[in-house]
């Protein structure tokens, strides 16, 4: 086979990937399971396709269809051929505004195509959770729906037509059909005649009817995607007397890629909604009294009705940006139905809120109502789409499995198939998550199971029988949105019958007789307990690690991550994670990818030192340590630190190289330079010995060296207070403050600093620069921790007597500040973690601080200028990742007619020292074009371009030529005397 793939390999246009390193990367989806397959393919075309179907006849072998790789049940998890049309088939190739309606490539992303309808007053409805990274493809395979299929069902019901490729090789189209164009399709030798004769056989045998009409889910029951919709195409024109007319798109919609290869879809669209929506945030004191009081909203024609359980709610405290979504939360409610009125007006939405209230609180169900308009929406939705990812934040082996998630019922029946749900688990000493989907009869539900024990595996398919037949008590589906896939497709035949099982195995049979695309889902099921990512039984050993990991250890760690894919928005999504995805648009290069690398082998290797592997390095090279993972992701994934971690682990086996050595010894380097600095920066920027350094150091020829200034901040600090020119007069009016002068500001970005204590000093607070080392930063980002721990600890000994509530810590680089709050608490002895915590509570952001003040009336816009002007602001990663950059806001706004924008970019790219080598400046200038570099272009010269970190700073200045300003420079400027 290894030939015969590398002569396919030569025949694509696209790639052809048989390493370990990718085919791990593509072992996973956002389920349960893990199987290998042989190679990955990236295709660029349909001939691409065609090639790949044509090998797989002639090999014997499969294709896995594939575009996010967000699916929960295994859909794409297989041992053939996985074919990514995520990052090529990414085109919108036709929109037709009158008729309402988009053609697209299956690899488009759900909430880009409704960014490109916007102005067009369209959109496409059905959405997931997902939504800013699923992709159209998987929503067709999968039949998505999501929290507003009260009003648009699901994606069968807006795919008008498919182009797609057969199991033979050959092309085909579907689309609604007359009668007679249905009777003319069935004629012909092609494998698309064949297709059409055999569904006219089995669904006009009255016996099959009878059948498919028993033992399918209640019709009533939107969300049912229980095997194949022969239920659906049962109720047809050729079939059903007045029945709409014949699609196989209707048949393709939840096939899971099992049936055709899809290349592209036309999809209906719809009016934007109205564009006055509130949400009426019921709190329960149990999930019972939420279920009733949904029957109760429902009668008012929500858009949407969604259920947070309190397990989530738990979760959502420690999550760094879900905590700031919780402002609406009141007590410590039961259960929270997030209930969505749309009308014309707000006044409808307030009137329909009130009678929605009124006849709840008539039944003694709700005790808190806030109905919230606006941006606090969306603040809101974030919170509830969070709790997928949120789900894996607990400590330790047991998870909240998705095993029985995605059942749907009558939703009259919800309350009652809820209590009995709960019984069940009850008997097995369990208890579930719940959310989501309340007005739909769909609830997501998680029991708590370690999977990676005996008892666990066990106990996951017991439950999955257990439940089905419920569910079947219920006349239910066993999968309401997310599919059958290798979890589901077991049960089929348990829920629909054996003569209706037969029916799809005939189905497969005739569109893919050799089983090519994507066999083992939805029939012919292999055991739903088997191919899991966890072994039963299996054992791993204990990691003696740099970092701290609290309530569990650094492979627990990088397990939080369920594959959920928050690391694969685009830069048009907003957010800092993943950078390097955003512009690479690799698999390989997302926060996932690094994450499963790491748990594969911290799992499976058997070296001694299991961080000692290539494959690792290779996929965390691209790793900016950026720490948008810490906040963005759901699963609070803090890649940052799990890179710096196998760095340290890494360079034990393999040594430190020069350049690292290099960058972590900065402060060293420029403290000798600060001794002559003249001299330093002629060197440092003269064109023959600039690029000698640049040679020997490796970093990149284009990238300049930023210079020293001509003293430190230090030496001007101690030299003016020794001064008479140093007045004292009134500092201690608004308190003292102690300011930690970091290795860029001390060195570099000397003026930033001498204008930050006068600007503090102005504002009547005495500055101390207190004794102290440097931040450790630089260490940090090569991966020597232990350099760093020892500067960490010296810093907690020196500083924390010293800092308090009423005598803070405040610093001007984010990344440098920032290392107290995060890097430091876990990296100190455990004698001085309570000194850290203690430490890192008080230590700020300048902009924090100053925000602060101004909140409190310390500070006054009577202060500053009256003068006009237009701020562009750019924050830093590290800034965003503590919800830090809205300060930058406040602070700039202090000028009464300053008016500040947000340029929408996540990181600039230099990262630090990343911006800087040799082989990552193309990748780093790349993520600043994203938008950071043309929203600049775009500004006119009198636009002040602020920006908070010095790397940012720098790699505007690189790269536009155009100086950004810190915002206390801007700050500074603006103060009247």
């Amino acid at each position: 086979m290894e030939q015969q793939l590398q002569l396919l390999a030569e025949q694509l246009k696209g790639e052809l990937h048989t390493g370990s390193t990718m085919r791990i990367l593509y072992a996973t989806d956002a389920s349960a399971y893990a199987e290998m397959p042989l190679a990955v393919a990236i295709p660029r075309s349909v001939e691409d396709i065609k090639l790949l179907i044509n090998f797989a006849q002639k090999e014997g072998t499969s294709l896995i269809p594939r575009t996010a790789g967000t699916s929960l049940a295994g859909q794409v998890v297989g041992n053939g051929i996985v074919v990514d049309v995520s990052k090529h088939f990414k085109q919108i190739l036709e929109l037709n505004t009158t008729e309402r309606w988009v053609r697209v490539q299956p690899g488009v992303v759900r909430d880009e195509l409704n960014l490109f309808l916007k102005p067009n007053g369209l959109l496409f409805g059905p959405e997931t959770s997902t939504a800013n990274r699923a992709m159209i493809g998987g929503m067709v395979g999968n039949n998505s729906c999501g929290s507003n299929s009260l009003v648009y069902r699901s994606t069968r019901e807006h795919t008008l037509e498919i182009k797609a490729i057969l199991s033979d090789g050959s092309e085909a189209e579907f689309k609604v059909l007359s009668f007679d164009d249905f009777i003319n399709k069935c004629s012909g030798s092609s494998l698309e005649s064949a297709i059409y004769r055999s569904i006219r056989s089995q669904l006009s045998n009255y016996e099959n009817q009878v059948e498919i009409r028993a033992n399918f889910p209640k019709k009533s029951i939107e969300r049912r995607n229980t095997g194949y919709a022969v239920d659906v195409l049962l109720e047809t024109a050729p079939f059903t007397a007045g029945g709409e007319e014949f699609d196989f798109c209707k048949l393709l919609a939840g096939s899971e890629g099992t049936l055709a290869f899809i290349t592209e879809i036309k999809l209906n669209l719809m009016p934007l909604p109205p564009k006055e929506a509130g949400l009426l945030c019921v709190h329960f004191n149990s999930i019972d009294e939420a279920l009733r009081a949904n029957l109760i909203a429902l009668k008012y024609n929500p858009s949407a009705s969604e259920l947070i359980d309190h397990y989530i709610l738990e979760c959502t405290k420690d999550n760094l940006e879900q905590r700031q979504n919780r402002f609406f939360v009141q007590g410590d409610p039961g259960a929270i139905l997030v209930v969505e009125y749309a009308r014309h007006t707000r006044e409808e939405v307030i009137n329909i809120a009130t009678q929605v209230e009124n006849e709840m609180r008539s039944g003694g169900l709700g005790y808190h109502f806030p109905l919230l308009f606006g941006a606090d929406t969306k603040r809101i939705w974030n919170l509830r789409k969070a709790g997928l990812g949120l789900l894996s934040n607990l400590p330790g082996d047991d998870k909240a499995v998705p095993v029985i998630e995605d059942t749907a019922v009558d939703v009259q029946d919800l309350p009652a198939y809820i209590r009995d749900f709960n019984k069940i688990l009850e008997k097995h000493g369990l208890y579930s998550v719940h959310y989501a989907h309340a007005g739909s009869g769909e609830i997501h539900l998680r029991p708590i199971i370690n999977l990676k024990t005996v008892e666990g595996n066990q106990l996951f398919r017991t439950i999955a029988q257990e439940i089905a037949v419920l569910v079947k008590r219920y006349n239910g589906s066993l999968s309401g949105e997310h599919g059958d896939g290798r979890l589901r497709g077991e049960f089929i035949e348990q829920m629909i019958g054996s003569k209706n099982y037969q029916l799809l195995k005939e189905i497969k049979h005739t569109w893919d007789p050799k089983h090519i695309f994507n066999p083992g889902k939805i029939v012919d099921t292999p055991p739903m307990n088997t191919m899991l990512r966890y072994t039963p039984g299996q054992q791993t050993p204990s990691f003696k690690t740099v970092f701290r990991y609290p309530n569990q250890d650094v492979l627990q760690h990088a397990e939080q991550c369920n594959g959920s894919g928050d690391c694969r928005k685009s830069h048009l999504m907003g957010g800092t994670m993943c950078p390097s995805y955003m512009a690479t648009r690799n698999e390989k290069d997302t926060t996932r990818a690094r994450a499963n690398i790491l748990r594969t082998f911290l799992t499976h290797s058997d070296k001694l030192n299991r961080f000692n592997h290539e494959e690792i390095k290779e996929v965390m090279d691209l790793c900016i340590s950026c720490k948008g993972c810490k906040s963005e992701c759901p699963s609070n994934v803090d890649m940052a630190k799990l890179k710096a971690e196998f760095l340290q682990q890494y360079q034990d086996a393999n040594g430190v190289p020069f350049r690292s050595k290099l960058i972590a010894n900065y402060t060293k380097s420029a403290q000798i330079g600060a001794w002559m600095p003249g001299l330093y920066n002629l060197v440092m920027t003269g064109k023959a010995t600039s690029n000698l350094i640049k040679r020997i150091a490796g970093f990149a020829p284009e990238r300049s060296i930023p210079k020293l200034h001509q003293f430190t901040l230090k030496r001007w600090f101690d030299k003016r207070k020794g001064s008479n020119s140093y007045a004292t007069d009134n500092l201690k009016a608004k308190g003292k403050v102690y300011f930690f002068c970091d290795e860029f500001t001390n060195y570099q970005d000397t003026e930033i600093g001498m204008k930050a204590i006068l600007l503090l000093e102005r504002l009547s607070y005495e500055v101390i620069i207190p004794e102290h080392l440097e931040s450790g930063r630089a260490s940090l980002s090569k991966g020597l921790l232990r350099s760093a721990k020892k500067i960490a600890q010296q810093n907690v000994a020196l500083l924390s007597p010293i800092i308090s509530e009423s005598t803070p810590l405040i610093g001007l680089e984010p990344s440098a500040i920032l290392t107290f709050r995060d890097e430091y608490v876990d990296l100190v002895d455990d004698d001085q973690l309570q000194a850290a915590q203690q430490l890192a509570r008080h230590s700020y952001l300048i902009d924090e601080f100053l925000s602060q003040e101004f909140k409190k009336g310390n500070i006054t816009k009577a202060q500053f200028t009256q003068e006009k002007k237009l701020i562009q602001l750019h924050g830093h990663c590290q800034q965003k990742a503590w919800s830090a950059q809205g300060a930058s806001q406040v602070i700039l706004s202090l000028p009464e007619n300053y008016e500040v924008q947000t340029i929408p970019s996540g990181c600039c790219g230099m990262a630090g020292s990343f911006g800087y080598e040799k082989e990552h400046y193309a990748i780093s200038m790349q993520i600043a074009e994203l938008v950071l570099l043309p929203t600049i272009r775009e500004q006119g010269d009198d636009v002040i371009i602020a920006a908070t970190g010095t790397s940012c700073r720098h790699q505007i200045k690189d790269g536009i030529g155009r100086k950004a300003l810190h915002p206390v420079e801007v700050l500074y400027d603006a103060l009247i005397d």
